[in-house]
């Protein structure tokens, strides 16, 4: 059982209220060296998460997108560590479209085992573990949330896309369902839609770290879904490359071995 789940959400929610301080400014951007932005939003939310873990748990090391190259080196050692994404969807921040979200998430042997998703302009909250995947609004009761039943090819399939990373490969892999709709957003609430129930397939056939997909990936399969390397259909794992970059996946309810 995971321990201090409690703590940990409301971690994010901390790291979430200091987003919104920044959001909520006149706030300037900078861009690393991949052209990715970058904002105090980031950094401070990166403080906040890695200081209340180191408390919460000293024993177990952290790797923050914000972390430094020589945490990232040492990261291929780590059996168990914390993966953070202090803000997810930095593009949707700059553009204040509020479909950004807080990630941490716990991974065991390569496993994300435990995961919260954050997002603070909707003040909505995912988490998931071993005890079953949940969702929170507000001061409103959480709810258990699970994955939607798998249509027939030939039916019809609620598709949720990247709102900034459409490529002509979703395009071709999404022309095998004789009839879907697409609902286009931002960071890993696309994961989300799909461990509620809420959308049936998330395909993401362009480029996203670790960092950006271990949390919502816990959600998703305490959910009873998968998140599943394409075209192999295994399972995601983490900190198995020298790259921490993802390779193509697809977010959906159950193993698709007809969809080659």
């Amino acid at each position: 059982m995971i321990q201090g789940i409690e703590q940990i959400n409301a971690l994010a929610k901390a790291a979430g209220a200091k987003i919104l301080d920044i959001y909520n400014s006149d706030f300037s951007v900078t861009y690393k060296g991949d052209q990715s932005p970058l904002t105090q939003a980031d950094l401070l939310a990166h403080e906040v998460i890695c200081g209340g873990l180191q408390l919460l748990a000293p024993d177990i090391p952290i790797l923050s997108e914000e972390s430094t190259e020589e945490q990232i080196q040492n990261r291929l050692c780590w059996s168990r560590y914390w993966l953070v994404d202090p803000l997810d969807g930095t593009k949707e921040f700059v553009s204040r479209n509020g479909e950004f979200t807080v990630n941490i998430a716990l991974i065991d042997n390569g496993v994300p085992i435990f995961g919260v998703v954050y997002a603070p302009v909707l003040d909505l909250i995912y988490w998931g573990s071993e005890a079953g995947a949940f969702k929170q609004q507000g001061s409103a009761d959480a709810q258990q949330i699970e994955v939607a039943d798998t249509p027939a090819l030939t039916g019809l399939w609620r598709v949720v896309a990247s709102r900034s990373h459409q490529n002509a490969d979703t395009e071709q892999y999404l022309s095998q369902f004789a009839h879907s709709e697409i609902q286009n957003m931002g960071s890993s609430l696309k994961f989300c839609l799909v461990a509620e129930g809420a959308a049936d397939i998330y395909p993401r056939m362009a480029p996203t770290s670790e960092w950006d997909s271990a949390a919502a990936q816990a959600v998703v399969e305490a959910a009873g879904g998968c998140v599943l390397e394409y075209p192999s259909l295994q399972p995601l794992r983490y900190n198995r490359r020298n790259s921490l970059l993802n390779p193509n996946f697809i977010v959906c309810a159950e193993t698709p071995l007809i969809w080659a």
